[in-house]
């Protein structure tokens, strides 16, 4: 049996928490949540944005199967070092595409390790999972793309609205936040979109601890290519240093802390 049919065996026979995709893992990321993470990249993903350095991860199907006992296996060895180091993040692709077993996984981490869980997401599928889906998680890594509403579709092939309800569900239930803002020169870097950008995350109050600028860059070009997909971005050039530093003082002139 090949693998994609073992693949697709098993997602007939087995309850979607128990099993999931998985695009790939790193056990010492330093960009993905707060000290040193181990963070599962899980597949699939329903936002097509422009210049998404990972396009390989949009089909869920194309990654490698996982269960449970796997993804605690994976963090036995660095468990100890990981409680005070830093923690666990689930990042994609989108992880809500696969949301009963990104949400079973966080709570046998929590339950085994109890360690620092955060969950990297665009929000837009929230309204498929309930309040208590999101105990497991303290830390809400949240990547709004845009906040004029028409950019954002032009962007991401999404409606932004969902993602803006998602923020104020997680003030309702009080789970800290980081924003994330990928500063795409053209696209979302005019004074006055950042302006508003952030006086919405403002808004949100004390439960954002953070803002990051994560200025674009040209390192997923080839992954387009090799997938034989039409990549618009590839003339456009990164932001200098000054202009993500200038962002990134729109963001502190609110009372923002932002890096």
């Amino acid at each position: 049996m090949s693998t994609a049919e073992n693949q697709s065996h098993v997602h007939e026979r087995k309850d979607p928490s128990e099993y999931g995709f998985l695009h790939s893992m790193e056990s010492g990321a330093a960009v993905d949540g707060p000290g040193m993470r181990f963070v599962f990249f899980m597949s699939g993903c329903q936002f097509k944005c422009l210049y998404c350095h990972n396009p390989d991860t949009w089909k869920l199907h194309n990654g490698t199967y996982l269960d449970i006992d796997s993804v605690l296996k994976e963090i036995k060895g660095y468990a100890r070092f990981l409680k005070f180091a830093g923690g666990v993040t689930f990042s994609g692709g989108e992880p809500m595409m696969q949301a009963p077993f990104v949400g079973a996984a966080a709570r046998a981490i929590k339950e085994k390790y109890d360690l620092h869980i955060a969950l990297d997401t665009q929000g837009f599928l929230h309204g498929n999972v309930e309040d208590d889906w999101f105990d497991a998680f303290d830390l809400i890594m949240l990547d709004i793309k845009h906040i004029n509403p028409d950019t954002y579709l032009e962007l991401t092939s999404q409606p932004l609205q969902p993602t803006l309800d998602f923020a104020q569900r997680m003030v309702r239930l009080k789970k800290e936040m980081r924003i994330r803002y990928v500063l795409v020169p053209d696209w979302t870097d005019a004074k006055e979109d950042v302006e508003k950008m952030a006086d919405y995350v403002a808004s949100l109050g004390d439960l954002v601890e953070l803002v990051e600028v994560l200025p674009f860059h040209q390192l997923g070009t080839s992954k387009w290519e090799k997938l034989g997909l039409e990549y618009k971005l590839k003339d456009l050039r990164t932001p200098t240093p000054e202009e993500a530093e200038a962002a990134r003082d729109i963001f502190r002139a609110r009372g923002l802390t932002a890096t």
